[in-house]
C-alpha cells in the first residue's frame, strides 16, 4: 500500500538537500499522515489520512 492519503492522494515529494557549498542531494518530504478510525460508506474502518483532511472535515472520525 502506498504511503499516501486515502482521501486527497497527497504523497511523498522528492526535493533536494542543499549544503552550504551548494551541493545538492536527493531527499524525500513525507506528508503528515495519521491512521485513524473513520466512517466510510457507513462502516467503521482504519484509514490513513493527512492532517489537512482531518482538520477540514473531509474525514468523519468514528466514536
Amino acid at each position: 500500500m502506498a504511503y499516501q492519503c486515502d482521501f486527497c492522494g497527497k504523497k511523498r515529494l522528492v526535493a533536494n538537500n542543499v549544503s552550504h557549498s551548494n551541493i545538492k542531494t536527493k531527499r524525500t518530504q513525507e506528508p503528515n499522515l495519521q491512521r485513524v478510525h473513520a466512517v466510510v460508506d457507513g462502516k467503521r474502518c482504519h484509514v490513513r489520512t493527512c492532517t489537512r483532511c482531518l482538520r477540514s472535515g473531509k474525514v468523519i472520525k468514528a466514536a
